[in-house]
């Protein structure tokens, strides 16, 4: 149970590289797939989770290779939070910026295909911050996925 089949520092290196390449591929994924989990999106993130689990502790079953793959992913994602949270460049790498959606009434529908925002996403938007189409002075998609409407 205590027992390790790899060396520690493999654990750590194994670890380490799921959680960049997990990253990169989120990060690619765009802003929405992170913003709004749909069950489509909560199915790829389990077996997402299930397809790298060998990865991370490479056949190992012991308690103590599954305890350094997990601490590992936890100082790697605090690291990451330190570092995006004091650097505007490593936060813009992470987590990407604000795109702006349409402005005074016209919406981007170039930028929203681009960003992989439905129009009825948009519209919904708008509803949910009480703003007609006539009324919004701009609108942006967030880093975080969400959608912000600033009225007139």
């Amino acid at each position: 149970m205590f027992e390790l089949e790899l060396p520690w520092w493999e654990f750590v290196l194994r670890g380490a590289a799921v959680y960049a390449f997990l990253l990169v591929l989120v990060r690619l994924s765009g802003k929405r797939t992170v913003g709004q989990f749909t069950p489509f999106d909560l199915v790829v993130v389990v077996l997402l989770s299930e397809s790298v689990s060998n990865a991370l502790v490479g056949g190992d079953q012991s308690l103590a290779g599954g305890l350094i793959s997990a601490a590992t992913l936890v100082v790697l994602n605090s690291g990451l939070a330190w570092l995006t949270s004091h650097s505007k460049t490593a936060e813009k790498v992470v987590e990407g910026s604000e795109v702006l959606l349409g402005r005074d009434g016209r919406v981007y529908e170039d930028i929203l295909k681009r960003e992989r925002v439905s129009r009825s996403d948009f519209d919904e938007a708008l509803r949910e911050h009480d703003c007609s189409l006539q009324e919004m002075r701009c609108a942006f998609l967030e880093s975080d996925g969400k959608i912000s409407i600033l009225k007139r």
